[in-house]
């Protein structure tokens, strides 16, 4: 093995024209084995490691894995600027000695258009790309599970397309056909969340044309879609039958007969929903106020009467249904007209139907209640089954340009009998009719 001194005499001789040689070897001599250029070794339980070195970086969750690794790119970034600005300097103060050992010639580096040598780098530029690196946004992988998940396509159900689904056990998905999109728009749009408490009003100047069956359908169509049930009101003066429609003659005759003259008695004691509850009828999800059946007491509800039932109401309930009176100038008409959101007017295909429904709307407009009458619903509903005589689009045509939406409720049995309505006995056509209204209404709301 050469002597020390030997090796160091050499070293002296090559130091004369390699200045950048001997200062790496002065580099490496003070961190670690400066003859055999070995790094030194660094175990997990060195005490003798730098301050300086951070321990590894850990982390919760994808997202702050996601910012430790741009935030050490935008470190990594910095040190190669800091390095490209010592390297320029360093060469500027060596010039003369590098060109002037013609023994060794430094490789040519051919500049590229997307990297810019490091003499045009400026210390503001590098300042500002790692600001503009440490503000950049953070791609957070946990609230977009979007980015990693496939849309799935929604399930076909009934028809060809359901069919085809099932054989092949879903692995033919021809997507749900236009008119399951159309009922499945109708169901969103039912079931909209609401912010508060909102009425609905049904009228007609009539009676017998079907304004107690669209309450009841429409109100059970709501209970069935909605996460919240409704409330239907009977403030007809005329011994209404709202709640006998909706549970059946038999039902409501075994019941506790507990009416709306009830209510009004202790509504200063009814401070819950249970409370409430001893004064209402169910039907499944929907909730009913019976109206009064004595005659010498039905028609004594007054506007503010109604007022009463409808704040209490509206503290429980975010949708509530009126089952009006015929005609609109009863004691309580007043008060319904003030607190409603919007109206259904109840007509029928008959001539005479469809001319008071007109009637109907230009009172309204007439009497201060112009918005009311603009953004009404017009129900036709087919409970006769009138001739062909009848020409049943010239009746629209002739409703349709005073409101805001016609719809028209076709013949059904359930629904003409006059007692008991459930949606499991009604035709395709007509609760798709009472989707199409309980939708109308949750718009006016929104």
């Amino acid at each position: 093995m050469p002597d020390s001194v030997d090796n160091e005499a050499s070293a002296a001789a090559s130091n004369e024209g390699q200045p950048e040689l001997r200062r790496r070897r002065d580099r490496r001599r003070s961190e670690g084995d400066a003859w055999t250029g070995t790094m030194p070794i660094i175990t997990p339980n060195d005490s003798d490691a730098p301050a300086s070195t951070s321990a590894p970086l850990q982390s919760r969750s994808w997202a702050e894995a996601a910012a430790a690794a741009d935030a050490s790119a935008a470190m990594v970034a910095g040190s190669e600027d800091a390095a490209r600005e010592d390297s320029a300097g360093g060469d500027s103060a060596r010039g003369d000695s590098a060109v002037g050992d013609a023994s060794r010639e430094e490789p040519r580096r051919i500049p590229t258009a997307a990297a810019p040598a490091a003499a045009d780098v400026t210390p503001a530029a590098s300042r500002a790309g790692r600001a503009a690196a440490a503000n950049a946004p953070i791609s957070d992988f946990i609230s977009s599970p979007g980015s990693f998940v496939r849309e799935q396509k929604p399930r076909p159900i009934g028809g060809f397309r359901g069919m085809l689904y099932k054989l092949t056990g879903g692995a033919w998905n021809l997507g749900p056909s236009a008119k399951q999109r159309e009922e499945d728009d109708l169901a969103r749009r039912i079931s909209r969340q609401l912010q508060g408490s909102y009425n609905t009003a049904v009228l007609s100047l009539k009676g017998g044309i079907g304004k107690t069956s669209t309450t009841v359908g429409v109100g059970l169509t709501l209970a069935e879609f909605r996460g919240d049930p409704p409330c239907a009101i009977d403030a007809n003066p005329d011994s209404g039958d709202l709640v006998e429609r909706a549970l059946g003659e038999g039902i409501y005759q075994k019941a506790t007969p507990r009416t709306i003259t009830d209510l009004l008695k202790n509504v200063d004691n009814v401070d819950s929903l249970t409370a409430l509850a001893r004064y209402m009828h169910h039907a499944g999800r929907l909730h009913l106020i019976a109206g009064e059946q004595d005659p010498e007491v039905s028609d004594s509800l007054t506007a503010e009467e109604y007022l009463r039932i409808r704040e209490l109401i509206s503290g429980y309930y975010s949708i509530a249904l009126t089952d009006c009176g015929t005609g609109v100038t009863h004691n309580a008409m007043s008060g319904i007209l003030q607190s409603a959101d919007n109206l259904i007017i109840a007509a029928g295909y008959a001539v005479s139907g469809a001319k008071r429904a007109r009637s109907t709307l230009q009172w309204l407009a007439g009497h201060g209640y112009e918005e009311l009458a603009r953004n009404a619903i017009v129900v036709i509903t087919d409970k006769d089954e009138v001739s062909s005589r009848v020409d049943k689009n010239a009746i629209e045509e002739h409703l349709s340009g005073i409101c805001r939406q016609l719809i028209a409720v076709p013949h059904d049995r359930g629904v003409a009998d006059g007692d008991l309505v459930t949606l499991d006995v009604l035709r395709p056509d007509t609760r798709r009719a009472y989707k199409e209204i309980a939708a109308a209404i949750v718009d006016g709301y929104v």
